[in-house]
This record gives C-alpha cells, structure tokens and sequence, in this order.
C-alpha cells in the first residue's frame, strides 16, 4: 500500500515557491540577461529543490532553495561559455529592437512624467549595475539585500565561507555606490 503525502506540507511547500517565484526570477534574470533563459532557470531550480528537499523543515527551506538556484545559474553560465567558445562566430538576431507596450502605456494615476522618467532612469541603471557585478558579488548582494538572508544562509546558499560572503557583499555595494552616485543625494 502506497504511502499517503503529507498534504500541510504540499500546502506550505506550494506557498514557499509562490512566494520566492518572482524574486527567484529577477535573480536569475540579472544573472544571464534573459528572460526565457531565467524562466527555465527558475523552473529547473524547483523542481529539483522539491525533488530533493520537500522533507526538509520548513526553516531550511530558503538557504537551500537559493542554493539550487545558484547552482542552476552557474550551470547556465558554463553551457553559455561553452556555447559562445563553439559558435560564437554566427550573429544572433536580438529582440531589443522589439517595443514593449507596456512602457508606452499612458500612466492611470497621473504622475509627474518628469519623477517617473528619474525613478525609470534610477531603475534601468540599478539593473545594469547589478548585471555589470561579477557573478558571486551579485549572487551575496541580491540573496543578502534583496532575499533578506542572514550571511550564513547566504554562504550555505553560494556554497562558500562566511567571511566570502561578507567580501563579496562589501565589493558589491561598493561597486554599486560608485556606479550608482549621480542618483545620490548632493
């Protein structure tokens, strides 16, 4: 007779992924520049997390979520590398060119165009700062200040020291503070 799940953790599991989906996303978005590549990325990364970790307490869940996440995005970025080295020497056609109504859509409240254009500006140039960090600098600030992990879980979740943590996350907001000064206050 076929053991029955365990349906509260189905439920809580379920309401883990839900909750880390869309940051999960981002993340990976920031570290290989594309959206489709960071969708499969995502998809990939629970799938395996639920394969191999859904009897886990449910306070481990996060660190070890974000580090199949990481493995997944390095994995991504060595297929990349090797892809690039083999066939770098064809053009691939780029869908920039392509506009997104969404950004030509008029505003509902009414903002001043002028503040929206400055926090887009601000916006636009966070994410490139962001990408421009090496992988393992963005991998500690984006799991530290945006996923709001401690730096143990986020040393378990990169797979390295704490004190690796901490100088990668130094380097990153430095990094970011130069790049970012103009949006600074004067």
């Amino acid at each position: 007779m076929a053991e029955e799940p365990d349906l509260s953790n189905s439920v809580n599991l379920n309401l883990f992924l839900a909750g880390v989906e869309k940051r999960a996303f981002r993340i990976a978005q920031f570290a290989v520049a594309d959206s489709d590549n960071a969708l499969d990325i995502v998809q990939d990364s629970m799938l395996d997390f639920v394969r191999r970790y859904r009897n886990k307490p449910e306070d481990e869940w996060a660190p070890l979520y974000y580090r199949v996440l990481n493995s997944r995005i390095s994995d991504a970025h060595r297929r990349r590398s090797v892809r690039n080295r083999v066939w770098g020497w064809f053009a691939r056609d780029s869908e920039d060119d392509i506009e997104d109504p969404i950004q030509t859509a008029k505003d509902p409240k009414g903002e001043d165009p002028l503040v929206l254009l400055e926090r887009t500006r601000l916006g636009t140039n966070l994410e490139k700062a962001i990408s421009s960090l090496p992988l393992r600098q963005q991998q500690a600030f984006l799991l530290r200040a945006w996923e709001g992990l401690d730096v143990a879980e986020t040393a378990f979740s990169m797979g390295c020291s704490q004190g690796s943590v901490k100088t990668h996350y130094f380097r990153a907001v430095q990094a970011l503070k130069e790049k970012l000064k103009e949006f600074g206050n004067d």
